[in-house]
């Protein structure tokens, strides 16, 4: 099967969620006019989330798309095992895709130079639906590494990125403080209750929930944290601003201005390649900011 063979045949999926899409948009307007007319939130901060999203958005829709499309299918035509398409191959693609998105979302959190990107999800003090669109503008150069290993283990290119899109697109939903705790689902799907400790800056929340449809694997690699009590939100030194631009590169700033000053090689490579908040021993060793 040619690629645009693949593309034509998953062009319903694209469509179900180019759908699922604009019912997010309308579900994030309708909370963000609830929350101007029933809260008293910084209207700031989901003003800089849109304005955020609408650059995001043009770059994945771009480059970031065409640099992720054309590597996966230059590695997928050198594999030449494949793994048929099927209901089951859907299944176990979606699952493949959900925790490869465990690692890669981990990874941003623990190592600085990711980190530096992904800290902008983080970076909002506010907390609601508008989040979800809150995604760095330089994030999409380098995630499409972390699905390389779903094709070379056999799965299509596209239905590698359909997998982690639906992955992507699940996750919309849970960015809202206006539904409470689920039982039982919290213990085995990511939910609100469950992504609002990911998005917390408090001591004890930090490093956890990285999941994206299931939390199981926060269980089993022993990073799952129940809702306790109510999180404060952001990162834990605060960013202490809605511009755009500073929301997209400050940590990027801190990050080449800890590098400048380093002492020597390895100290340089310790602030990018360590985790956030990694000092010399010299130093006293913090973490100094939060999760996902």
């Amino acid at each position: 099967m040619t690629i645009e063979q693949e593309f034509s045949a998953y062009s319903y999926t694209f469509y179900i969620l180019e759908v699922i899409g604009v019912v997010a948009i309308v579900a994030i307007a309708f909370e963000g006019l609830w929350d101007l007319l029933t809260r008293n939130r910084a209207k700031s901060e989901t003003f800089s989330n849109v304005a955020i999203a609408g650059v995001s958005q043009l770059m994945e829709r771009t480059v970031y798309g065409s640099i992720l499309l054309i590597a996966l299918v230059i590695v997928d035509a050198l594999i030449p095992w494949k793994i048929a398409i099927s209901w089951w191959s859907w299944g176990l693609a979606i699952l493949a895709a959900d925790f490869t998105y465990y690692w890669m979302h981990r990874w941003e959190h623990e190592v600085r130079i990711l980190w530096c990107f992904h800290s902008v999800h983080h970076s909002s003090p506010e907390y609601n639906l508008s989040t979800s669109l809150r995604l760095a503008w330089l994030e999409g150069t380098f995630e499409w590494i972390f699905l390389v290993p779903m094709v070379l283990i056999g799965f299509g290119a596209m239905q590698t990125i359909v997998g982690l899109l639906i992955v992507v697109s699940y996750q919309t939903w849970i960015h809202t403080e206006r539904v409470g705790t689920l039982g039982v689902l919290d213990r085995i799907f990511n939910t609100p209750s469950v992504h609002r400790v990911h998005h917390a800056s408090d001591a004890h929340y930090l490093d956890k929930n990285y999941g994206g449809i299931l939390i199981i694997w926060d269980r089993i690699f022993g990073t799952y944290c129940a809702e306790n009590n109510k999180p404060t939100f952001g990162i834990t030194t605060p960013l202490e601003s809605s511009n755009p631009l500073a929301i997209n590169f400050r940590e990027l700033g801190n990050a080449a201005c800890d590098v400048k000053a380093s002492g020597s090689f390895g100290e340089a490579m310790g602030y990018i390649f360590r985790p956030p908040g990694w000092k010399p021993r010299h130093h006293a060793s913090t973490r100094v900011i939060a999760t996902e």
